[in-house]
């Protein structure tokens, strides 16, 4: 059914359907705002889980939901498809990559893109999990090194092929480092048995002096300590300062060559073309009041990764986590819905996480650190039940379960995409 904006209802664009974008146009009130989402992507998607994609754990439908499905039911909400490639504050407009949306209010909740620290040169020729696509892509890759490896005559080619390095210690390397640990040391054997296990070279490299450094010492020395155990090695205190033509140069002078790097070191904020250089602040981050409002204007606020909210508990911002995006677009709902009730966001921490394959986790809660089988279970108890869809929630759990019983899957399967005809709007 055509659904016709109410004139009387104020409009409000938001740019991003993330966790904060999405939370936000669930509880604005239908009946004061008309509310139009813009996302390149028809999906809601959940991030802490596109490592499982990139190591064919979980198919990419299971963690994502159309975002369609959600507005039908709402009234005087509406999803348009496109890249933002223009914002103009002072006209209140938004142009995408197809059309221009003005507004009476714009919520810019974008998230974040890779940080490659000035090595722009890294978005071409290294692999990432940080979208749908980049998880889905490095899949494939992942899969056609093992396939390409199991033929392979020559031995050094062979283990060149099968060489694998993923830079950055945070969450999302070592449950990626975690998963290709796993691939080797249980999946090959049953799988790939032309593959010598030795041949396939696993190595995670960090900067810092040690793994998950948000989330403590005694996190990061399990995480260390647990890939090891599959057989995956930890270099600390390692940077990277160039890959090109497979070789990859460190910081000590040294070069070695890797046939797949995979970047985890790092995001920033996504750029949004047209906003002022004043504020946007360090990392990309849009410069936001208590009340996500960004500095200078009262009808534009930044919400989740892309904001930069600065208090004495937070002096460098809030964690770029799920969470505080949740958050944040829940009080910022509350006080566009009822202003004079408007309460500055106050950031409750329930903890933080990291998965190093099966059985295998890392948990900091207010009342305590858990690792092991029981951190490994309640990791996928919180992350089960954050995914939108029920059917969804079904089949990861059914996925996972198998998984755990049988070291088996049906994903891993290597699908090449047509290459024509080519359809250059979807990267405009």
């Amino acid at each position: 059914m055509l659904q016709i904006m109410n004139d009387s209802r104020e409009k409000i664009v938001i740019i991003g359907g993330g966790f904060a974008g999405m939370n936000l146009a669930k509880r604005l009130d239908r009946n004061k705002f008309a509310v139009e989402l813009i996302d390149r992507n028809n999906f809601h998607s959940f991030p802490p889980l596109f490592y499982q994609i990139a190591s064919s754990g979980l198919d990419a439908s299971n963690i994502s939901f159309p975002l369609r499905r959600e507005f039908k039911k709402r009234p005087f909400s509406n999803y348009h498809m496109g890249h933002v490639k223009n914002i103009d504050l002072d006209t209140r407009t938004v142009t995408t990559s197809y059309e221009t949306l003005a507004y009476d209010r714009l919520v810019i909740a974008a998230g974040t893109t890779n940080n490659f620290f000035g090595m722009n040169e890294l978005a071409e020729s290294v692999y990432g999990i940080k979208t749908v696509a980049e998880a889905s892509h490095t899949r494939d890759e992942i899969l056609d090194r093992l396939e390409r490896g199991a033929i392979e005559k020559n031995p050094e080619r062979r283990r060149e092929l099968l060489s694998f390095l993923v830079v950055g210690g945070g969450p999302s390397g070592v449950e990626i480092a975690g998963a290709l640990g796993e691939m080797k040391r249980d999946i090959l054997p049953r799988e790939y048995p032309e593959l010598n296990p030795d041949d396939v070279r696993i190595v995670l490299v960090e900067g810092a002096p040690q793994l998950l450094g948000a989330m403590g010492a005694k996190a990061g020395e399990k995480a260390l300590q647990y890939l090891k155990d599959l057989m995956v090695e930890v270099r600390l205190n390692t940077v990277m300062k160039g890959y090109a033509d497979k070789m990859v140069s460190f910081a000590d002078g040294s070069q070695e060559y890797w046939e797949t790097l995979i970047w985890t070191a790092g995001v920033k904020g996504e750029p949004m073309p047209g906003l002022p250089d004043g504020i946007v602040g360090p990392g990309g981050r849009i410069l936001v009041d208590e009340f996500n409002r960004v500095k200078g204007y009262d009808n534009v606020y930044a919400v989740g990764d892309i904001c930069l909210m600065t208090s004495a508990a937070y002096p460098k911002g809030h964690p770029q986590v799920a969470q505080v995006a949740i958050q944040q677009a829940r009080n910022l709902a509350a006080n566009i819905n009822d202003p004079s009730r408007s309460m500055p966001f106050a950031y409750t921490d329930k903890g933080s996480m990291a998965t190093v394959g099966k059985n295998r986790a890392v948990v900091n809660l207010k009342s305590g650190f858990l690792s092991g089988r029981i951190a490994w279970w309640a990791w996928m108890f919180i992350h089960l039940i954050s995914i939108m869809g029920m059917r969804n929630k079904l089949n990861v759990m059914l996925n996972w379960v198998w998984n755990y019983v049988t070291y088996s899957t049906s994903l891993r399967l290597l699908m090449r995409p047509a290459k024509y005809p080519l359809r250059k709007h979807w990267s405009d």
